[in-house]
C-alpha cells in the first residue's frame, strides 16, 4: 500500500484508510507498507507518507488483517526506539503487527534525510539483534561498533511475540535471516522462476546451518500483478503478472506448491478494480 501508483500524486489519508478497508472486507489476510522518503527513491518529487505514522493510523482503523513494513529501512530509526514503536503498534492493532526489517538500498534518500550508507550489513546486524532481544522480554546492553544501549527495556513488554521479518537475499542478510527472525522475504516476482528456487535454497541451507528446523521461519514472497486491461498485458509480463483471473489464481496455487507461506501482493494500478481481481482469484482457489 505504496502511496503514488495507480494515480498522480501523493494519495490522502482518507484513500488510504478506504483501501485498507476494501482489501478487509474482501477477505485479504494482511496488507504491507513500505518505508521510502520519496515515492521512488531515484525520483525525488514523487511523494508518500511516513510508514509508521500510516500504519498506526492503520492499526487502530482496522479490525481483523495483519499489518506490516515491506521493509523497514533499519538505519532510519534508532533500534531500541524501533522496538518500542513496534510494541506500541501491536498493543494498539490487537497483536497483529509484522515487523519487517532490511539494511536499506537506497542512498539518495539517505544522503537527503543524514543517515549513513556505509556499512549497512554491519549496522544492521547489531541493529537487529538489539530489536530482537528487546522484543523477546530481555533487558539489553549492547556496545557495537554502530549502536550502544545499555538496560535498555520495554516496559510495557509486548504482549505476545511480535513476528521479525527480514528481506535478504544475498549470503550475509540469509544468515542473519536463519540466525535471528521469525519471517524471511524476497521480491519481487511475476510467476516463480529459477531465481526464486536458488533464493529458497539458499535459505534451506542457512536454516540448516543455524541448527532451524525448516518449518521454524514463515516464507513470505513480493509478487508484481498488473491488470492487463490497465497495463497493457503481456508486455508486462517481464517486470510482473499480467495474466486473467483464473491465471492469477493458478499462479497463487503454484507459489504455494512452493511451501510460500504468504504472497504479498503489490498491485498495479493500486485500485480497487485491481484489489476486487485478487480477492475474486482468491475465491476461485477456495471453490471446489
Amino acid at each position: 500500500m505504496a502511496e503514488g501508483e495507480g494515480g498522480s500524486g501523493t494519495l490522502d489519508w482518507p484513500t488510504i484508510q478506504a483501501f485498507a478497508w476494501a482489501a478487509e472486507q474482501r477477505g485479504l489476510d494482511s496488507l504491507w507498507l513500505c518505508d521510502h522518503f520519496f515515492r521512488f527513491p531515484t525520483e525525488p518529487t514523487g511523494g508518500i507518507h511516513e510508514a509508521w505514522t500510516i500504519l498506526a493510523a492503520l492499526a487502530a482503523s482496522t479490525s481483523r488483517v495483519e499489518l506490516g513494513q515491506l521493509v523497514l529501512s533499519m538505519p532510519f530509526r534508532n533500534p531500541a526506539l524501533l522496538a518500542k514503536m513496534a510494541a506500541t503498534a501491536d498493543a494498539v492493532s490487537g497483536g497483529r503487527l509484522i515487523l519487517g526489517l532490511g539494511a536499506g538500498w537506497a542512498d539518495a534518500e539517505s544522503d537527503a534525510f543524514g543517515y549513513p550508507t556505509d556499512h549497512r550489513v554491519g549496522r544492521f546486524e547489531e541493529a537487529l539483534q538489539i530489536v530482537v532481544l528487546l522484543l523477546r522480554g530481555e533487558t539489553v546492553t549492547f556496545a557495537g561498533r554502530y549502536h550502544t544501549v545499555r538496560d535498555a527495556v520495554l516496559r510495557p513488554p509486548p504482549d505476545r511475540r511480535i513476528p521479525v521479518l527480514v528481506a535478504a537475499r544475498r549470503p550475509q542478510m540469509v544468515r542473519l535471516t536463519a540466525r535471528f527472525a521469525d519471517a524471511w522475504n524476497t521480491a519481487w516476482y511475476g510467476l516463480p522462476d529459477d531465481r526464486l528456487h536458488a533464493e529458497l535454497g539458499a535459505l534451506e541451507a542457512a536454516l540448516a546451518a543455524e541448527g532451524r528446523a525448516p518449518s521454524s521461519i514463515r516464507r513470505t514472497v513480493g509478487m508484481i500483478v498488473r491488470d492487463p486491461d490497465a497495463s497493457g498485458g503481456e508486455d508486462d509480463q517481464s517486470t510482473g503478472f499480467a495474466g486473467s483471473v483464473d491465471e492469477l489464481a493458478q499462479a497463487i496455487d503454484a507459489y504455494a506448491a512452493l511451501g510460500i507461506d504468504d504472497l504479498i501482493v503489490g498491485l498495479e494500478p493500486r485500485t480497487e478494480r485491481s484489489l476486487e481481481r485478487l480477492a475474486k482469484a482468491i475465491r476461485l482457489r477456495r471453490t471446489p
